[in-house]
């Protein structure tokens, strides 16, 4: 997703598509992994974070996606939980990183 003013662009937002293993009932799963949403300097504090998190909510909605997870700064956790993002007791995660 993009947001353009004046033909330059301002804000940008991307999902990974995830395909999950089916399952007996549900033979195409897969989720949604927002990695980035950024808002050139100049135009943050309107909104337009939330505009871009909600537009690809709305995305991932359309195509059918179980659920849609996100890293986030401290920073930008009051913009993810408004539109509805929560912390997880499941998710687990290891560092894979060459020492």
């Amino acid at each position: 997703m993009v947001l353009v003013r004046d033909d330059r662009v301002i804000g940008m937002a991307w999902l990974a598509v995830v395909q999950r293993v089916p399952m007996p009932r549900a033979p195409r799963r897969a989720s949604g992994d927002l990695q980035c949403v950024y808002v050139v300097p100049e135009a943050r504090d309107g909104g337009l974070g939330g505009r871009l998190i909600q537009a690809v909510l709305d995305g991932a909605r359309e195509l059918g996606l179980e659920r849609v997870t996100v890293h986030s700064s401290p920073r930008a956790i009051p913009a993810y939980a408004r539109t509805g993002f929560q912390e997880s007791p499941r998710l687990l995660q290891a560092q894979v990183t060459r020492a």
